[in-house]
């Protein structure tokens, strides 16, 4: 337990020790993956916890009459797999030169590559941000650990950590934005000719291939179909030679504790279920997370995984979709580029300066290809021209 003014800091080794209507006051409801539910149906499904290198250690703060008055998802990192911000170079030079970089503490949501809060703190009261980030910088030093990561911040929270002398790294997700459209059809006249016809004909192909899709939230969603998506993971899994992160048991906790903010979109073919896609619905936004499939029908990964989520986002008036890391064949279905943002702190100063001089190589670099894709848009330059 560490002091710090008016508030003290507690280590909480297991969400399930925290109380979940005290942690969702402060997480709110914008993001479901900041949620109770969602970070505990990753520690009864195994995924965190034991063997699994993701150790939890979520920070709280109390203040004198031991209310919760801010918190933060915290874990103790003995590697650097299902992070989604890659400092695998680092550690190994970092090793190389004698250093020891793992445990590593690391705040995100595990094997989720989304922006969102990670200062759980009311919104009177950012200054706790601060005491959260020292708090954090003290548990480097006390430990001797290389570093503190926190991953998928808000713009908004980069000042604050730059305050504290962190560095930034920023990188390139595809979101597609909900500019009002009254449907599919709407959003489609909005993209140039060959954009929009190329789009209609992946969407025809897979109606022809007798393919129909199922869009699942709340009750709808049964263990049947969990069963499915789970075989459908792990298949997805096999053919890109990943790690199998999430557990069958992570799905089902999630079908039981936060299936209304679900959305399983189902492939059908000849009776049989053949194929889905896992998104997780927020305030204003659907995330795409998992997908996979039995059989490799053309385009059918497209229409489950965007152009489906795009459908919903538009009938439920969400401002945009989260499509994941990754992926630039995004681009031309709709999806531009955004910047992400995340946060480090090194213990060692030769090595900070190294990885100083990295960062600002990558943002260069980074900066070019937004730029780049920004300008060869799918949309029309002239919305009365088609001629692009």
């Amino acid at each position: 337990m560490m002091h710090g003014g008016s508030v003290h800091l507690e280590i909480a080794n297991s969400i399930d020790s925290v109380d979940s209507a005290d942690w969702n006051r402060l997480a709110g409801h914008t993001n479901p993956f900041v949620s109770h539910a969602f970070l505990m149906a990753l520690e009864c499904g195994n995924a965190v916890g034991r063997n699994s290198g993701w150790q939890p250690m979520h920070l709280l703060l109390h203040d004198a009459e031991a209310s919760l008055v801010a918190a933060m998802p915290l874990y103790l990192k003995h590697h650097s797999y299902g992070e989604y911000v890659f400092d695998h170079s680092w550690a190994n030079a970092y090793e190389r030169a004698g250093g020891r970089y793992y445990p590593k503490l690391l705040s995100g949501i595990p094997f989720t590559p989304v922006t969102g809060p990670r200062f759980l703190v009311p919104e009177d009261r950012p200054d706790l941000k601060t005491v959260l980030v020292q708090s954090l910088q003290t548990i480097v030093q006390q430990n001797n650990l290389s570093s503190a990561h926190i991953n998928f911040i808000s713009e908004q929270d980069v000042a604050t950590l730059e305050a504290e002398n962190w560095l930034v790294r920023t990188g390139i997700q595809f979101h597609w934005q909900n500019n009002d459209y009254d449907n599919f059809e709407v959003f489609l006249e909005n993209l140039s000719s060959r954009k929009r016809k190329n789009i209609r004909k992946e969407r025809a192909a897979v109606a022809r291939a007798g393919v129909k899709l199922h869009p699942l939230t709340g009750d709808a969603i049964t263990q049947q179909h969990i069963d499915h998506f789970y075989r459908f993971y792990l298949s997805t899994i096999d053919r890109k030679w990943g790690g199998a992160y999430l557990t069958y048991e992570v799905f089902d906790t999630l079908r039981h504790s936060m299936a209304e903010r679900m959305l399983l979109v189902m492939a059908e073919m000849d009776g049989s279920i053949i194929g889905g896609a896992l998104n997780f619905i927020g305030e204003d936004c659907l995330y795409g997370r998992n997908w996979g499939a039995d059989l490799d029908i053309p385009y059918l990964h497209f229409e489950a995984c965007y152009y489906q989520a795009i459908e919903f986002a538009i009938t439920h008036r969400l401002a945009r979709v989260e499509a994941g890391a990754q992926g630039f064949h995004k681009v031309q279905r709709g999806y531009m580029p955004v910047t992400t943002y995340s946060a480090h702190h090194i213990a060692h100063d030769d090595f900070r300066d190294a990885v100083s001089r990295f960062l600002r190589a990558e943002t260069n670099s980074i900066d070019d290809e937004k730029a780049f894709i920004t300008d060869n848009s799918p949309f029309k330059t002239d919305p009365k021209s088609d001629l692009i």
